[in-house]
């Protein structure tokens, strides 16, 4: 794996960090509206936002002084991918172990 797809799985693991890319999901917002549902201090917030930036998963805008943060689509395509080529693979693992359990059934007489 290389490090973006590796920084973009350690920010994805993160149960905060997911609930605010679920309501970026929804629409730009600043860091005050972002923290609004967390008992996190807006430094906390700020700490989460950045490793989102750092994936590449959010972006931050300028409007005035604010810098709203949006949800960035095209940052989730490589995990997205990755994640779709290792569920490939479990229907095949799962029809070799039903035929090894058939035959071992079999062979043992039941």
């Amino acid at each position: 794996m290389n490090d973006s797809l590796d920084r973009a799985f350690a920010a994805l693991a993160d149960p905060t960090r997911r609930a605010i890319l679920a309501r970026l999901g929804e629409g730009t917002a600043s860091v005050a509206e972002l923290a609004e549902p967390f008992d996190l201090s807006q430094p906390a917030i700020s700490r989460h936002l950045k490793v989102l930036e750092d994936a590449g998963l959010i972006a931050a805008g300028r409007k005035g002084q604010r810098r709203p943060r949006a949800l960035r689509p095209e940052g989730l395509e490589a995990p997205q991918r990755c994640i779709e080529q290792l569920a490939s693979y479990w229907p095949d693992r799962f029809d070799r172990l039903d035929e090894y359990l058939q035959a071992a059934t079999k062979d043992s007489g039941q």
